[in-house]
């Protein structure tokens, strides 16, 4: 079938071409529509439900809110984690879903499980939906800064005018403010006037929120016109607060600045933004919407600030602090330049052994068509261009044109022997048509063994499944091409003077080396398998040295520093401790910005605690960096002056930390969960466990979360007491919220902006326990008040900060950051120094958690994936020898292969991990595919002379004859396809740009592999070959016919 689709493109040259033309027009167009990032989006689908409960201690958030709503969530179908965090005045709770999710259909599960459990949360407490952002959506961010402006002036730009201009832009999911002060009116009351007029702070929350409403009264129609009727009554500053009466008196009003001082102050925060170490400013994030293109959001976001920016006062400037869009551009830059350089380098080898201009033309050609292909079906699936989808491609080039080199060189061959009077187009169909069927079996099987990677799954199968499906296009439309297109493009180009093979200078030095080599392994067959075998066994020994860890580290050229304090440091204190670090961070001459981020911003999709700090750093280009600096020594000098006692450091990237943080909740490569029932036990557990981790090599830093850090103070009311005056816990605890926690009483809306008014006692009277129990007044229900401390006991605790569950378990996170280890060899050693050193108490366990939970689970997998890519070679060679012999004789190469992908990533250093396991498996194909068409010439030259024997049987010196032409005189084409595909792959190991580092993991064991892979074909082969037949010549006299390609054809 194969030999007639040749024979037919061979023949309708016009039909042909024109669908060419059509293939080149779709792959055109696919490739300028093509969705470009930097890497695909790693994070799982995850829904976010934040609930907002105002001044709540975060025991009682985890008791009130964030309980109830994650045990309702444990049954979510397809949830796979949820995790629940409990802060001061807020609660989060984390669903995870499965792979393949869709998210819009997880969050209205969600939705529907969360009408039920809303019925369980306090009065008044309203659980939302986070934004449909994905886990890695924080694709921009910018500062607001201003001369002359305050940091409430900067929020409230930032607020009220700039994020409403970048939430416009198509794709953004939410624009989230940090950082300034957002503006409050407060309304602090005086207890002594309070108690001469008789007036509660209930009477005072009441007046308020009733002196603040507009209201409408339908229509009158007066003099012809229709008039609408509306009630005035907002509230418009502080003027209009302070003359807001709380009761007249025989005709006398009493107004609240009678009783209070009304004045602008700035709310409670938990979250501050600070600049290049110059002081703080207001700032935004943009989000990026699930499934939306990151570099399109935010080209869109940049010019909708463009616009935004144009309305700001003067001296306001929008700072660009993060854009992920120089990240993009750098890494398909690198990509496009290596594609570029590899298709150069595979023409020119094309072009040295063929020495024939022309005929390379036919591989040439064909090569941009079939990428154009494999993007018109990236396209077509909604596969975006990024590294991996690229470099699936880049790792295809040099295998795509193997069939065509080939077929080309066989067609060079029969053109040098044909008749001369045999028309030229019925020697280039037989040529094509000898070698097509096998060679289209042979990128078949390239193709088909690298099928298993899509069994991969989590965040390594979203990192891989764009390289699998854009290697397996790459392949598949080489293997269609190298029977339609190829056919047609010999018959226009193979003509004129053709060198012939053994005049070829490239050849006759191929031969000269080769033939000594042939002939001294016929002599000593059995040695040249012993002396394969030893290589073999002593490759054991650098696979044995190899570490193992999830991915390398991509570089995203931007750092992420991430220190942690102890618990209850205050908001001042951490500004001011940011903006030391920030300012140091700076003076380095390799970086352009620092952004630092203390806290949460107003977002879900950032449960930070205030202790916890983010800092962005801006590097610049690497040509402007002092000379011997890299990325990793740049990170350990900063560490290096970063040192501030009870702060401990960590250091990642802005993408590689959201992923980490969604996926297993742990921002450092490896993290140590504790579950239990007691925090206090679980925090001393998870001390011993720090103080055990710190002693093993590799150890930078290692924090146990210090949840029992927080500072209280308790007011516990006694009932006996309440029942005395006839008050309920109730009335205390109102209270405690308004005079105390500056209860929120109403909004003001001046024009498109909102403002909370808040009562609170003077901040003397509430600044030690002693004054709030002496002075804070409880109000009767016969009138009069009574101290709080006469009904109430009032103590100094300690308690938690924030509370983390997981799957309705109480968690305690110990972060680990590691430097000079593998990430396998380093957690083997910390778990069993962690088995010996600490003794659990029962009903508490430890589960090993970061970048080390992916590589146990990607582990498993490939020991699925691998034997399964296996047989599939197997099943496929099987199909296109119908012999066992030569089947086994084929799949007895792939362990050679791996010899030299071992060596080379020895002695380049690189560990074991997940890019490499692809590497390995993408040559297994590759491999296989260079013993076939050693094979191919074996078999053709047995055939010949068996043919020139006629009945009588073959001598042993005529076998011996028939493999040194198989092998010898056939080693052009041999060579040729090995070079061609290692030439394909070299440019990605000298690649130094974005991404580089992941496409040298795949490349180098694919080049060491190759190269022991082709000494394994030219030399060991034809040793088992001669082996195996000089058998079958001893039992039956003569050489069976060797059907080759039968099932192709």
């Amino acid at each position: 079938m194969i030999a007639r689709v040749i024979e037919w493109s061979a023949r309708n040259l016009v039909l042909v071409f024109f669908a060419t033309a059509l293939i080149i027009a779709a792959g055109v167009w696919s490739l300028r529509n093509l969705p470009i990032d930097a890497i695909p989006d790693l994070s799982d689908v995850q829904v976010i439900v934040l609930t907002d409960y105002p001044g709540q201690a975060p025991q009682v958030v985890e008791d009130q809110v964030t309980y109830p709503l994650t045990s309702a969530m444990l049954t979510v179908p397809r949830s796979r984690v949820v995790r629940g965090f409990s802060f001061f005045g807020i609660s989060f709770v984390y669903i995870i879903f499965e792979d393949g999710v869709d998210p819009y259909w997880a969050r209205s599960r969600v939705l529907e499980y969360l009408n039920a459990a809303a019925a369980r949360l306090p009065d008044g407490v309203t659980p939302t939906l986070g934004p449909d952002a994905t886990g890695v959506g924080w694709v921009y961010q910018y500062a607001i800064t201003g001369e002359n402006l305050s940091l409430a002036e900067l929020r409230s730009l930032q607020d009220w005018v700039v994020r409403f201009g970048a939430s416009r832009a198509e794709g953004v999911s939410e624009v989230a403010s940090v950082g300034g002060f957002v503006k409050q009116y407060s309304v602090t009351v005086d207890p002594v006037r309070m108690r001469a007029q008789g007036i509660t702070l209930s009477d005072i929350g009441k007046a308020i929120s009733e002196s603040n409403m507009d209201t409408g009264g339908r229509t009158v129609e007066l003099s012809e016109f229709e008039f609408m009727v509306r009630g005035r009554g907002y509230l418009s500053g502080t003027e209009d607060i302070g003359n807001i009466t709380l009761r007249s008196i025989g005709g006398v009003p009493i107004s609240l600045r009678d009783v209070a001082r009304v004045e602008i102050v700035p709310n409670e925060r938990r979250g501050i933004a600070e600049l290049n170490g110059e002081g703080e400013v207001a700032s935004g994030i943009v989000l990026q919407r699930v499934g939306a293109n990151a570099l399109d959001v935010i080209e869109n976001a940049k010019s909708e600030l463009d616009v935004v920016a144009q309305s700001l006062p003067d001296g306001v400037d929008i700072v660009p602090v993060y854009d992920r869009s120089n990240l993009i551009l750098s890494a398909i830059e690198t990509l496009k330049t290596t594609l570029l350089e590899e298709s150069l380098v595979v023409a020119g080898v094309t072009i040295i052994f063929l020495l024939h201009v022309r005929s390379a033309l036919v591989a040439i050609i064909m090569l941009p068509i079939g990428l154009l292909m494999a993007f018109t079906a990236m396209k077509f699936l909604g596969i975006g261009a990024n590294i991996m989808s690229l470099g699936g491609i880049a790792i295809a080039i040099g295998a795509m044109i193997d069939a065509a080199i080939v077929m080309i060189e066989n067609a060079h061959k029969h053109l040098e022997r044909a008749a001369p009077d045999k028309p030229r187009i019925e020697v280039l169909i037989e040529a094509a048509s000898e070698v097509g069927p096998a060679l289209f079996f042979s990128l078949l099987i390239i193709t088909v063994s690298f099928l298993p990677i899509f069994a991969l799954e989590g965040q390594e199968g979203r990192m891989f499944g764009p390289l699998a499906y854009t290697k397996t296009f790459s392949m598949a439309a080489a293997a269609f091409l190298s029977v339609t297109l190829v056919p047609a493009l010999m018959v226009v180009f193979v003509r004129g003077r053709i060198i012939p093979e053994h005049r070829n200078p490239v050849n006759r030095a191929l031969i000269a080396v080769y033939r000594p080599i042939i002939r001294a392994v016929l002599k000593a067959k059995s040695l040249t398998i012993i002396v394969a075998l030893a290589a073999l066994v002593v490759t054991i020994w650098p696979a044995r040295q190899l570490g193992s860890e999830f991915m390398p580290v991509l570089n995203e050229g931007t750092l992420m520093y991430m220190p942690t304090t102890l618990p209850g440091l205050s908001v001042t204190k951490a500004a001011e401790l940011m903006q030391t670090q920030d300012r140091i961070i700076k003076t380095f001459p390799e970086v352009l910005t620092v952004f630092g981020k203390a806290g949460r911003a107003l977002t879900a999709t950032d449960p930070a605690p205030i202790e916890m700090f983010e800092t962005i750093i801006q590097l610049r280009p690497e040509d402007e960096w002092r000379p011997g600096v890299t990325i990793e020594s740049l990170r350990q000098e900063m560490d290096a002056v970063l040192q501030f006692p009870g702060v401990s450091n960590a250091w990642t990237m802005p993408i590689r930390a959201r992923i980490d943080m969604l996926s297993t909740g742990i921002r450092t490569p490896v993290g140590i969960k504790v579950f239990g029932t007691s925090l206090t036990e679980m925090e001393k557990v998870a001390r011993e466990v720090e103080a055990v981790v710190r002693t093993v090599p590799g150890t930078t830093s290692a924090y146990a979360e210090r949840v029992i850090g927080g500072y209280y103070l308790d007011i516990t009311p006694d009932r006996t007491a309440l029942g005395r005056y006839g008050l309920s816990v109730q009335d205390v605890q109102e209270v405690i919220s308004m005079a105390l926690g500056a209860k929120a009483i109403t909004q003001t809306v001046e024009g498109r902006e909102r403002y909370d008014v808040a009562v609170r006692y003077p901040a003397t009277l509430r600044s030690d326990p002693e004054a709030i129990g002496r002075e804070v007044q409880v109000a009767l229900p016969g009138g009069g008040t009574i101290p709080l401390g006469d009904v109430a006991t009032i103590e100094r605790t300690r308690g938690a900060t924030s509370i983390r569950t997981e799957n309705g378990q109480l968690a305690v996170y110990i972060f680990v950051d590691i430097v000079g280890r593998d990430l396998g060899g380093y957690v083997a050693e910390a778990q069993a120094a962690v088995a010996a050193s600490v003794t659990l108490p029962p009903g508490y366990s430890l589960g090993w958690s970061g970048q080390f939970e992916y590589l146990e689970r990607a582990k498993q997998r490939l020991a699925t994936v691998v034997p399964l890519t296996l047989a599939l070679i197997f099943l496929l060679l099987y199909l296109n020898f119908r012999r066992l012999t030569e089947t086994l004789i084929v799949m007895l190469s792939l362990p050679f292969a791996l010899v030299g992908g071992i060596w080379l990533m020895w002695f380049m250093g690189f560990n074991m991990s997940v890019a490499v396991a692809v590497g390995f498996i993408a040559l297994a194909g590759v491999a296989a595919e260079t013993g076939v068409i050693m094979l191919i010439y074996l078999d053709q030259a047995l055939n010949e002379a068996r043919a020139r024997a006629g009945e009588r049987d073959l001598t042993r010196d005529e076998l011996y004859a028939a493999i040194m032409v198989g092998a010898v005189d056939r080693v052009r084409p041999k060579m040729m396809t090995v070079v061609a595909i290692m030439a394909g792959l070299m440019p990605i190991l000298w690649a130094h740009g974005t991404g580089s580092e992941i496409m040298q993991r795949i490349a180098v064991p694919m080049i060491g592999g190759m190269v022991s892979s082709t000494l394994l074909t030219l030399i060991v082969i034809p040793a088992v070959y001669a082996i195996i037949k000089g058998w079958s010549l001893k039992q039956a006299g003569t050489v069976p016919d060797l059907a080759l390609g039968q099932a192709a054809e």
